[in-house]
């Protein structure tokens, strides 16, 4: 039988302003992923930082992209999925810059996708709440709920940063939007495109630092805006 090809994975962090905790971010990654014997890249995308996150991102090792401008974290995702697509990555992972997610939850993520996973792969924190305020339950189960209605799909954590995309979401999956909007976006695209959506449980791990850049609740509103605004567009024709 013909050797299993080993897994390419770009790990995709988009990041603003992130310089007080990006370096740590990225050294335990890099630990983590290299006892797995994994062969992957950290993509850091700079999203217009007016501080020196890009500067302390390279110097722990990361390949560093930047936005002269400020374009929203969905952009910057953009921006590095694209990347891993162009270079040929075999899978990429997503992840927030502020330090909320485990490494070991993003391994378990590459680990479950390799073994013949769906072509969209969700952490969600909602499956096992745990460590989450119940404002933060409450928002992000309204987001939730809000894309089951307009686009139903069905998840328990659509805001969730944590993603783990196969080589044909990769080359398939496109979205519209720049903002925090995208996450919603993401999923009624990969609908669209007829991709499988998986989500696994991963913990959610808050400092008061990523309590501080997180989104608050009323920045659901503007979601919720912005995704009608999407639909209805696109239901014109426009």
């Amino acid at each position: 039988m013909p050797k299993k090809q080993q897994q390419r994975v770009a790990i995709v962090i988009p990041a603003y302003n992130e310089g007080p905790v990006i370096q740590k971010v990225i050294k335990s990654l890099r630990q983590g992923l290299a006892r797995q014997n994994l062969d992957f890249e950290i993509i850091v995308v700079d999203d217009g930082s007016k501080d020196d996150t890009a500067e302390k991102a390279a110097a722990a090792g990361a390949r560093v992209i930047c936005h002269i401008m400020n374009v929203g974290t969905g952009g910057a995702t953009a921006t590095g999925l694209g990347y891993a697509q162009q270079n040929n990555f075999t899978m990429a992972a997503t992840l927030d810059a502020d330090g909320q997610h485990d490494p070991q939850d993003i391994i378990k993520g590459i680990q479950l996708m390799s073994k013949d996973g769906p072509d969209l792969l969700i952490g969600s924190r909602l499956i096992d709440a745990e460590g989450m305020s119940k404002v933060k339950i409450l928002g992000n189960w309204g987001l939730s709920t809000i894309t089951r209605l307009m686009f139903g799909v069905r998840v328990t954590d659509s805001q969730s940063g944590l993603r783990i995309f196969s080589q044909n979401a990769l080359e398939n999956l496109r979205w519209k939007t720049s903002g925090y909007e995208f996450c919603s976006e993401m999923l009624w695209r990969a609908r669209q495109q007829d991709l499988s959506i998986k989500e696994y449980p991963i913990k959610a791990i808050y400092t008061d630092y990523s309590k501080a850049k997180g989104q608050n609740n009323w920045n659901g509103v503007n979601i919720l805006k912005s995704l009608l605004r999407r639909r209805i567009m696109e239901l014109l024709g426009e």
